[in-house]
């Protein structure tokens, strides 16, 4: 149940990055699981000790976690919109 539950609040966190940045994430419901999660983790190396503040659902602090997937959704978009323009 643990494993379902961080997959929900990884994709919600996910989503909400998109929503935040106007931008949707590729792969739809599966790439704001992926942008939730890689945000989670990029929030816990660049915050270091500080990543544990804010509520915590399923083993993930929302507030770090929103933030590290807002950064990975921007330069997500970066890497795609200059592929697509290659």
């Amino acid at each position: 149940m643990g494993l379902i539950l961080y997959l929900i609040v990884g994709g919600f966190i996910g989503w909400l990055a998109g929503l935040i940045l106007g931008k949707d994430v590729p792969m739809g419901c599966i790439g704001n699981i992926v942008a939730g999660i890689v945000g989670a983790w990029i929030a816990g190396e660049l915050l270091g000790s500080f990543s544990d503040f804010g509520p915590s659902l399923a083993g993930i602090h929302v507030i770090p976690a929103l933030i590290g997937a807002v950064i990975f959704v921007f330069i997500l978009s970066i890497i795609l919109k200059a592929a697509k323009n290659k």
